[in-house]
């Protein structure tokens, strides 16, 4: 299994096009599943592909969608080896078949899909290709692609359940989807509070953290107000060099949370720092989470496994949805709770410009 699209609805698919091409160096592709009611738009970067679709008509599924919920991501798809016995896996346990396979033909490749229903407004389109081909088997220039900062692939989706809903979303993707629990956080505050538990399926290709309040006020409460029920709160995308992809993008004006530089000043006194000064201070001028293992023995004088990790304000208009940017040094795997931490405090200094947090 592995993330073959994601696909988010908006109110107008074309101008979200030009602001994936303009922000973050993503390539528009030849599109040819709009309809009558529904315009849609396709993005890629690499190995990456997000489908984007507005509505034409109030009869357009986007439309129905938007009336509920505010625009972001609709369905996560997956690329499935056998997608007749994930949909039968899936309904034997109960999930709502929301699309019956169909088999399709775009161009020259054939493939077969189905659709369930997830958590809230969420699918997730399960697809089995024919063909290894670019997702959606929609036709690009590849003349037209960059190298410079070109995305390598989705590196995680994070789900957003209510309170006391996460123990039901984990056996439901352990029961449908064949997701296996990896690392658990428990994140507190003086302010407020979550938490969160891994998923990652049975091949590792996906992970999926699925987050629950663990107090009143906590964001993932606050995104569960504002998005009206459960929902894709981010999704972070892994590049090769961040800090120079983060000055690109900052050059064209995408706007990411602040990270205070007292954060580098505390980093500098944690024992066993993988990264000279020189390469902190380039860090710190982007400012970047930075976290790695601190006690992992050192086979063969390697460093230590590191993460870089930054974050977008909410996309769009209300804050829900954002992006994360993510680069693993020295095969880096999971998540480090100090980045969490760092993120988790960092979305309280926006709820409190907000007012939504005291």
């Amino acid at each position: 299994m592995k993330i073959d699209h994601v696909h988010f609805y908006v109110e107008d698919a074309k101008i979200w096009r030009d602001w994936f091409v303009y922000h973050l160096g993503f390539q528009p592709v030849a599109d040819r599943s709009s309809s009558f009611h529904t315009c849609t738009e396709v993005v890629q970067s690499g190995a990456v592909c997000f489908f984007l679709s507005s509505p034409l008509s109030p009869t357009s599924p986007v439309a129905e969608f938007l009336r509920q919920y505010p625009p972001g991501v609709a369905d996560v798809a997956f690329a499935v080896e056998d997608v007749e016995a994930a949909i039968a896996q899936a309904q034997k346990h109960g999930a709502t078949i929301l699309q019956p396979i169909q088999e399709r033909q775009i161009g020259t490749a054939f493939f077969k899909c189905g659709k369930i229903a997830a958590w809230g407004g969420l699918t997730h389109t399960l697809i089995e290709r024919s063909l290894v081909i670019c997702p959606s088997s929609l036709v690009f220039d590849k003349g037209q692609m960059t190298n410079d900062n070109t995305f390598t692939a989705i590196d995680h989706v994070v789900l957003n359940v209510a309170v006391g809903e996460l123990e039901s979303a984990v056996t439901w993707y352990e029961n449908i989807l064949d997701f296996q629990p990896q690392q658990a956080f428990k994140i507190k505050t003086n302010r407020s509070a979550l938490h969160s538990q891994v998923m990652v399926s049975h091949n590792g290709s996906v992970q999926l953290p699925i987050n629950e309040p663990a107090s009143r006020n906590s964001q993932i409460q606050e995104f569960l107000d504002i998005n009206r029920g459960p929902g894709i709160q981010h999704i972070a995308l892994r590049t090769t060099n961040l800090v120079s992809a983060i000055a690109k993008f900052r050059a064209s004006g995408l706007s990411l949370l602040s990270v205070p530089q007292s954060y580098y000043t505390q980093l500098k006194q944690r024992p066993g720092l993988p990264l000279s000064l020189l390469e902190i201070e380039a860090i710190a001028q982007q400012e970047i989470l930075i976290d790695w293992q601190e006690y992992t023995p050192l086979e063969g004088g390697n460093p230590a496994p590191l993460l870089l990790q930054i974050f977008t304000q909410p996309i769009f208009e209300q804050p829900t949805f954002f992006f994360e940017f993510i680069e693993r040094r020295f095969q880096a795997q999971g998540f480090g709770e100090g980045n969490f931490r760092a993120l988790f405090e960092a979305i309280e200094s926006e709820q409190i410009k907000r007012g939504t947090l005291k």
